[in-house]
């Protein structure tokens, strides 16, 4: 991509739509995304609300292949752990279709998490001891739309905090700064669309909750 191209990546993307096409995207290809690009997309993460405009967000991109195979090699083997259960679930012919192709993407991404171009990171500082995470998943958010209005693909998992401080400690990242959340992010091998939802009259409720209609 040039210069050019770069800077008007995205910029026409409505709003709305962007938000409604915004689904996880767990199967990339391993073709370089500039980081340029990359840059942008954080740069949407940086305009995230924030308590007392504090900014406590970190970003860390990894793109060195042996970096990102030892990200992957510990990713893979929390993954094995956590997906296990799941995975003698699906066996059974209960177990539904929808479920089974989303084990099946993240179980994808996991096998192929090396081959992913960039690992984003995101990190922020601790204040009393604590995560400031009411800033970091707006910025998160952010993050994903972003990458969904460049035409890029990504996700969200905390699956990598299995092994959180030795990650964190390979990121450089202070204790007092640590990860929550890795980002996979490459050019996507299928597309964007709605994902199925149900209907907003379903969960949404006025001045109070009322079981059974919540549009009342």
């Amino acid at each position: 991509m040039t210069e050019d191209e770069i800077a008007r990546a995205g910029e026409d993307v409505p709003l709305l739509e962007g938000i409604r096409t915004t689904r996880a995207i767990r199967r990339l290809r391993p073709d370089p995304v500039p980081m340029e690009l990359i840059r942008k997309v954080c740069e949407a993460g940086t305009f995230a609300p924030s308590g007392g405009n504090r900014q406590p967000w970190v970003f860390v991109a990894v793109t060195e292949p042996e970096r990102r195979a030892f990200v992957a090699e510990r990713y893979l083997r929390a993954f094995r752990a956590y997906i296990a259960p799941a995975l003698e679930a699906a066996k059974q012919p209960g177990f539904g279709e929808v479920r089974r192709r989303n084990l099946k993407a993240a179980l994808h991404l996991a096998e192929h998490l090396h081959e992913t171009p960039v690992h984003l990171f995101v990190a922020g500082r601790t204040r009393r001891g604590e995560p400031q995470v009411q800033a970091l998943f707006p910025a998160i958010q952010n993050l994903l739309l972003a990458c969904r209005a460049v035409g890029l693909g990504a996700s969200l998992t905390t699956l990598h905090r299995s092994y959180g401080d030795e990650i964190d400690r390979f990121l450089g990242l202070p204790k007092e700064s640590p990860s929550c959340a890795l980002l996979p992010i490459g050019w996507p091998r299928g597309r964007y669309g709605r994902p199925p939802r149900r209907s907003v009259d379903e969960c949404l409720c006025f001045e109070r909750y009322q079981a059974g209609d919540q549009r009342r």
